[in-house]
């Protein structure tokens, strides 16, 4: 899955744009020594829950835009929960 990240935002935020296959996440990390990453992770696995897998950056890990890799977890059923709220 693609994500484009906003760090130092006022809030951690998830929204889905299904028809452009991306997700814009929200994060009020910084990009520095990786917290914007690991804020990105840390609010996928609570909006995904348990049974999601593993969830890892597979690329773009210093830019805005970054693939996301969610095993254990179909992509039907990973675009569902990552709508709820959204």
């Amino acid at each position: 899955m693609q994500v484009q990240v906003t760090p130092r935002a006022r809030s951690n935020e998830v929204r889905v744009d299904r028809e452009a296959r991306l997700v814009r996440i929200r994060v009020v990390a910084p990009p520095v020594d990786g917290k914007a990453n690991d804020a990105v992770l840390d609010l996928l696995r609570e909006r995904l829950g348990p049974g999601a897998g593993s969830i890892r950056i597979v690329g773009g890990g210093s830019s805005r835009r970054k693939w996301i890799e969610a095993e254990g977890i179909t992509e039907a059923e990973l675009w569902r929960r990552l709508e709820v709220d959204s």
